[in-house]
């Protein structure tokens, strides 16, 4: 049985959970209402607790550890459980609360460093975040909206597009510089690739399919990283680890600062993109609509 010195303070799990996801101590901050340094400090503290680093201080930003990644697996689960029993007891109406469904990528890095600004222009609104990696799962689950990645053909479903499929190579600086530069597509194939696993039907773009529509030979890297979770992929672009495929605008704030370089020479359009997907069945509520209205803004 655990006693209370056995479990760190709950606020350090948040706070952990915020910087692991954002990969950013400063962003962590700014979604929690408070400074960096009180950030590090938590963390600083949970890592002497834990006997064991969590993160790996890199230029411009932060990668976990084997550690981080395990305990942010464990803590988003169970912070997740901790919100839906929340959500139960307060039962607040359900016309002011908006369920949105997503996979993991479009969560982290596009929806949750633009929510902020959500939720100070409607704070009587709620937002339920639900996520998965499959699309299958997506279109399944009961969300009052859904963002999709794919062609935006979904029966019994109205869609519109929100962003196109922009897709380009990015590495970290530290990778650049040991390459020397790629200056063409087979320069490419001599670095570590790192290649996204799409569920059965998913049309990512993939490295075979960015070569051919650049009127390239595709030919497979003698070192190639595979991932079913586009945030642990870069992650490992972020790390130096190889040379992932970034979505615009998915990775723009990684690119702004420094921490990716994009190599847009290569960059390809298709006609896949995320998509606004809505149920044909019931009109969207005021809520619902306002939140719509400003995803389009």
């Amino acid at each position: 049985m655990l006693i209370n010195s056995e479990l760190p303070p709950l606020q350090s799990l948040v706070v952990f959970e915020a910087a692991a996801r954002l990969l950013s101590f400063t962003a962590a901050a700014r979604e929690l209402g408070t400074t960096q340094p009180a950030v590090s400090q938590q963390i600083r503290t949970l890592e002497v607790s834990l006997g064991a680093p969590l993160f790996e201080r890199i230029y411009r930003g932060v990668v976990l550890t084997d550690a981080g990644h395990i305990l942010l697996k464990t803590t988003q689960s169970s912070l997740q459980d901790l919100r839906n029993v929340m959500q139960k007891i307060k039962q607040k109406p359900t016309s002011q609360r908006i369920t949105v469904a997503t996979d993991f990528a479009f969560a982290a890095f596009w929806l949750m460093p633009r929510l902020p600004e959500f939720r100070r222009l409607h704070k009587d609104i709620d937002i339920r975040i639900q996520t998965s990696q499959s699309e299958v799962d997506l279109v399944s689950i009961e969300a009052d909206v859904a963002i999709l990645f794919g062609e935006g053909q979904y029966q019994g479903y109205l869609t519109e597009k929100l962003l196109p499929e922009q897709v380009y190579p990015v590495c970290s600086p530290k990778l650049l510089d040991e390459f020397s530069g790629f200056t063409n597509l087979t320069d490419l194939i001599k670095a570590p690739l790192l290649k996204l696993n799409a569920d059965m039907g998913q049309k990512w773009m993939d490295w075979e399919l960015l070569f051919q529509q650049q009127g390239a030979q595709w030919q497979p890297s003698e070192s190639v990283m595979e991932f079913d979770n586009y945030t642990l992929l870069a992650q490992a672009a972020i790390s130096g680890q190889g040379v992932g495929l970034g979505w615009s605008p998915l990775l723009d704030d990684f690119i702004q600062s420094g921490v990716l370089v994009a190599l847009s020479d290569f960059a390809v359009q298709s006609d896949n993109g995320y998509y606004i997907v809505v149920s044909k069945k019931r009109a969207p509520t005021a809520p619902v609509s306002a939140f719509i209205d400003w995803l389009k803004s």
